[in-house]
């Protein structure tokens, strides 16, 4: 049983979206599911300005009240954000070259870093201390999430991304044997809807 989920660890709806996720993932325990860094926003060394981090805030807000997570909102009064969530995702396919199976780990650790923690992940340095919170190498680490070879990596996720028709995240795909591509949701959902869907998909 394969599934795909198209996310960016800096996605205030991925976070949110996550304990859904787990909870359905929870009854496939051998399902293998292929981790998309979807990549929300490119490189910048510009801050945010007051209207944009208005709005995300205002976003975190609106999560809590629909879904399990909770935010620390004193992210906004200590950091200098920067729309910035690609190096991130590098972050995330680095680890998972490090270490089979560790894409997950390091999204829960960056995710952890971000809205738990207030820190910084469009920050190197936010992103090295995830990965050694993870038990990586941060000399390893650090080497493979600067190397071509990530970058090539990353844009084979972008590329998958926009063949997904993917526009917003989450994004969370059953693919059968015969590699047919089945939807399960086009942005947050519950748990239930995601059984209910996948249901629907199986009896067919």
């Amino acid at each position: 049983m394969r599934f795909l989920y198209v996310m960016d660890p800096m996605c205030a709806w991925c976070y949110g979206f996550q304990p859904e996720l787990d909870r359905f993932l929870e009854q496939y325990p051998s399902a293998e599911v292929d981790w998309i860094m979807g990549g929300l926003a490119p490189d910048t060394k510009e801050p945010m300005n007051e209207s944009l981090k208005e709005a995300i805030s205002s976003y975190w807000h609106k999560i809590e009240k629909v879904s399990q997570v909770t935010f620390n909102h004193s992210y906004w009064d200590r950091n200098t954000p920067y729309r910035s969530t690609y190096q991130a995702c590098r972050a995330v396919i680095s680890a998972e070259k490090l270490a089979v199976k560790n894409s997950q780990n390091m999204v829960k650790a960056i995710q952890s870093a971000y809205y738990r923690e207030a820190r910084n992940p469009s920050l190197d340095k936010t992103l090295i201390d995830c990965a050694g919170a993870i038990g990586l190498s941060e000399e390893q680490f650090l080497g493979v999430l600067h190397s071509e070879e990530t970058e090539l990596q990353f844009q084979e996720h972008l590329a998958i991304t926009r063949r997904f028709q993917v526009s917003g995240f989450p994004a969370f795909f059953y693919i059968n044997k015969e590699k047919q591509v089945y939807p399960l949701t086009h942005g947050f959902c519950k748990a239930e809807e995601l059984f209910e869907r996948f249901g629907q998909i199986i009896e067919e």
